[in-house]
């Protein structure tokens, strides 16, 4: 990277700290219709943001113009003060929900004004300001910081002043004295001991800045007055410099601004930041899409430009949505110069819609056939990469030879474009492409998705599919993939597709991708939703990429074994029931099992369904079971082991990875209604966990040599947010406490002491601690716990009695769901509830989900928010976040490193919550670790 020259001026432009300020004086001066675009977007701190880089614009043609410039934002996420300091700022309130959507577009607003942009992971912006207003100064340029930010005065001096936009007036040595009454090379001292309750910097209990830079004057540095705290007169200052002595020096860590940011990764050369004008096509694309006819007047006056005709509310409001499909308009692109020119029609407009086509839905093993891109309704192509697996692909229709653009070359011209931060990248389960790109080198992000989005808005109100979404949103119905692929033993794959029907089918699903996200993007705003989708969906997908591809080791031996115990145990319980009954048949036979039981055995409670056939589900079973009968508790006994043969041992012997060894499952994010993610090909969560078969499953998922399988499971965390949500002061106290919750709640309900109680009434109150939460009747407790429905309704009626909170708690969210069809988490998520106004039992069932959503949902958000937390809190680590079971996270940790990564995942996981919601009682986890994962758990 070059050096900044003597004649240098650098302006270097706090951009996060701006679109702050910007919300709220929006807030303070701009009327309501004019913080909003047509469609809801929220666009008055942009509309400050934008006429402050005018106005850096206009400035420029001053005496003293700058010759480099750069806005430099936060990076998302923590950063290195968060490993000094796990609490630095963790008290800060989430930003409003109308500013979230606001800070893509702060970025964007950069980019189209010609100005650098900047922002690193792990350092915040006046990081990356310090060390680039070092450089620039130490080389003997001239700096100016334009920003509002104390933090940012203890680099005036030298070369660098500061700018206060808002109140035009210049920061130097003088005014940096007036502010913090030390010179500014002594701010980082009185920080330090001041500290600083916004950022949750401790400092010296007592100690404000006049009396932090009354001693750094007297004593002259903070080193030396901590040396000789000894000598203060003021008992109560002094005491509290010796006991907090250690506080004070890590406060000092986390004010100082690192100046040697690593810069290579976001700046290819110093020249990047050139000062450069304006591509004014480009700036007012962008000012007319945010519907700003003021500022497009006064950029083209400034450029010396016609400005453009201004585009209606109208216009843009009705959306490209209503434009009819024409698969006709799509573009085989089978050249690189075509390629070429998508790529820089895609780099123009800033985002692409973008789909894969792959000869298999196996994303671990799937081939690359061909890529779509769409930018716009009817604006789409397909890039046909490997049909046919050869160069050329005859098209049986017209018998045109048509060429195929070479796989490398083309992936190569495509990797800079899909992971370039600047180009929104927009998918319809774009987690199944990003996997497919992984696997050809390629890490595409920033990421939008349509499937995600209508998750955000609509869940619980029906399903995310493509299909779906388009006929109910677009009303138009896509071309089914049967057409093109057929069915039964005739279906062909994706690369035997002929190229021309390809191009229609997958460009279609770019173009139906892109207007999906053209018409739901704004109604997260104005459904209140955009902190639930950019905080606990959009991050989940690059978590979960990683996990899947990461997979779990699993010990196939161990596993085979187990399937023939199993299969020998099939066998002689075959002939266990052949023996009871007198004569072979089909056990899996439901109908002949019927016959057997209740006509030729007399088994009691016979019941025919309409079709004739005999009753044989579970319940009956286990009802003759209880009762004495041989014969249904040997099929129940059949039942559970024939499925943990095909459906656990079986199955997952052929889902190990040919290459890695391992099981790569697949995580739904839009799979419940709640929130919970879905595990899927295979299913992981539903290895039972309290059976001895089920133990000797998770036996054989297994760490690599030298490492272990560590456990992090969240202890009863629905009953503690059911605590805090319904503020039922017993159960606070008894977690916090750490008793027995279900004992304490059987010592609450029925009177008995906690001491040596009776295992039976202890189960009684963790049926109805765990039911209370399903919103269970009387009838599904007097089924579970095979007890009278007089008798369970009893059960609850006390508990109801005992707790009055939970009951308060259940009325409140049915009246809700009643009046608005929808009940939300903590965490803001809206989970729809359809059928609450029904009749029954419709109706019951949504009452019972409703009971149900805000607890099991809010739990199952805590355990998203932790898991998009903890990847950069163990980047560093020799440990991979690998299955998320319901409430446990499970890794894979070098054996050496084990300590740190418990202690880094844990105070995530227990933190949580924070700063959005505080839970009461507190969250707590259960840790484990070992060389399998049921030792671990």
């Amino acid at each position: 990277m070059g050096q900044f020259g003597k004649g240098c001026h650098l302006q270097l432009i706090d951009g996060s700290g701006f679109i702050f300020r910007a919300f709220y004086m929006a807030e303070r001066s701009l009327p309501t219709k004019n913080k909003y675009r047509s469609d809801k977007t929220p666009i008055g701190a942009i509309h400050f943001f934008c006429n402050m880089l005018l106005r850096s614009l206009i400035d420029r043609q001053g005496d003293n113009p700058p010759t480099h410039a750069a806005v430099v934002f936060d990076h998302s996420g923590k950063t290195f003060r968060n490993e000094i300091f796990s609490d630095y700022k963790a008290h800060r309130p989430p930003p409003p929900e109308d500013l979230v959507p606001q800070f893509p577009l702060s970025r964007d607003a950069v980019r189209a004004f010609n100005f650098a942009c900047l922002e690193l992971e792990g350092f915040e912006a006046d990081d990356i300001i310090a060390t680039l207003a070092t450089q620039a100064s130490e080389a003997g340029g001239q700096v100016t910081v334009v920003s509002s930010d104390k933090d940012l005065m203890q680099l005036v001096g030298n070369g660098v002043t500061m700018f206060e936009p808002m109140k035009s007036i210049e920061i130097g040595r003088e005014q940096v004295r007036e502010k913090f009454f030390v010179d500014p090379d002594k701010v980082i001292d009185v920080q330090a001991l001041a500290g600083d309750s916004t950022d949750n910097i401790p400092g010296a209990p007592g100690i404000g800045v006049k009396t932090a830079a009354l001693l750094i004057n007297q004593f002259g540095d903070l080193d030396t007055l901590l040396n000789r705290a000894e000598e203060i007169k003021q008992p109560k200052r002094r005491q509290a410099l010796i006991d907090h002595s250690d506080k004070i020096r890590m406060s000092r860590e986390l004010v100082t601004l690192k100046r040697n940011v690593p810069l290579m990764s976001i700046l290819d050369d110093i020249e990047s930041l050139a000062i450069k004008e304006p591509d004014h096509k480009k700036l007012f694309t962008f000012l007319q899409a945010q519907e700003f006819r003021t500022i497009v007047k006064r950029a083209a006056d400034y450029m010396k430009v016609i400005p453009p005709e201004p585009i209606t509310a109208t216009s843009t409001q009705r959306g490209v949505q209503d434009i009819s499909f024409k698969q006709d308009s799509y573009e085989c692109v089978t050249e690189i110069d075509h390629l070429d020119r998508w790529i820089n029609l895609i780099r123009e407009i800033g985002y692409v819609a973008l789909d894969t086509e792959t000869n298999s839905l196996d994303e671990m093993q799937a081939s690359l056939i061909g890529i779509s891109l769409a930018v716009n309704p009817n604006q789409g192509c397909y890039i046909p990469l490997k049909h046919n697996s050869s160069p050329e692909l005859i098209i049986e229709e017209s018998n045109n030879t048509v060429n195929q653009i070479d796989y490398d070359a083309a992936l190569g011209r495509l990797k800079p474009l899909l992971e370039d931060n600047s180009i929104l990248k927009i998918g319809q389960n774009i987690k199944f492409d990003a996997k497919i790109l992984r696997r050809n080198g390629i890490n595409i992000a920033p990421l939008d998705d349509t499937m995600l989005l209508s998750y955000a808005l609509y869940g619980g109100l029906h399903n995310h599919s493509m299909d779906f979404l388009s006929q109910r949103y677009l009303s138009h119905k896509p071309i089914p993939i049967k057409e093109l692929l057929g069915s039964g033993r005739s279906q062909i794959t994706f690369d035997r597709v002929p190229i021309a029907k390809a191009v229609r089918y997958a460009a279609e699903d770019a173009d139906i991708t892109i207007r999906l996200w053209q018409k739901l993007r704004p109604k997260l705003h104005q459904s209140q939703v955009t902190t639930v989708y950019e905080t606990l969906e959009r991050p989940l997908i690059s978590v979960l990429t990683d996990m899947e591809m990461d997979g779990i080791k699993v010990d196939c031996n161990r596993l085979t074994l187990l399937s023939m115990e199993f299969e020998k145990k099939i066998v002689d319980l075959k002939l266990q029931i052949y023996e009871e009954v007198g004569e072979d048949f089909n056990i899996s036979s439901p109908k002949q099992l019927g016959e057997v039981m209740f006509s030729k055995l007399k088994l009691p409670g016979g019941k025919r369904l309409p079709r004739g056939d005999y009753a044989t589900g579970a319940q009956i079973l286990e009802k003759l079971a209880a009762e004495g009968y041989a014969l249904p508790e040997m099929v129940l006994e059949f039942r559970k082991l024939t499925k943990l043969k095909s459906t656990y041992t079986d199955a997952l012997l052929e889902k190990i990875h040919p290459e890695t060894g391992r099981i790569h499952t697949s995580y739904l994010i839009s799979g419940a209604n709640t929130g919970r993610l879905a595990s899927t090909d295979p299913n992981l969560q539903n290895i039972p966990i309290r059976t001895e078969e089920g133990r000797l499953i998770r036996e054989a998922f297994v760490a690599e040599e030298g490492y272990y399988l560590l456990s992090l499971d969240y202890s009863q965390i629905e009953l503690r947010v059911l605590a805090h949500i319904a503020d039922i002061t017993p159960l606070k106290e008894a977690f916090r406490a750490g008793l027995d919750i279900h004992a304490m709640t059987a010592s609450q309900v029925f009177g008995v002491p906690i001491e040596d109680m009776d295992p039976m009434i202890r189960r009684q109150a963790k049926a109805i601690n765990f039911g209370v939460i399903y919103g269970i009747s009387g009838f599904g407790l007097a089924r579970d716990l095979k007890i009278t429905k007089t008798e369970a309704q009893d059960f609850i009626q006390r508990y109801f009695e005992r707790f009055p909170g939970i009951r308060d708690y259940m009325d409140k969210t049915i009246e809700s769901a009643q009046k608005n069809a929808f009940v939300k988490t903590l965490f803001g998520r809206k989970i729809h509830i359809p059928d609450i106004n029904e009749k029954p039992p419709r109706r019951l069932a949504a009452e019972r989900g409703a009971i149900n959503a805000p607890i099991q949902g809010s739990a199952a958000d805590i355990i998203r928010r932790a898991m998009v937390r903890i990847p950069e809190a163990i980047n560093k680590l020799p440990a991979k976040m690998l299955v998320q079971i319901h409430d446990e996270l499970l890794f894979e940790v070098r054996k050496d490193a084990i300590e740190d990564v418990i202690v880094a995942v844990s105070n995530i996981m227990v933190t949580a919550d924070r700063p959005a919601v505080l839970i009461n009682p507190p969250l707590v986890v259960d840790v484990g670790y070992a060389d399998n994962w049921a030792a671990a758990h």
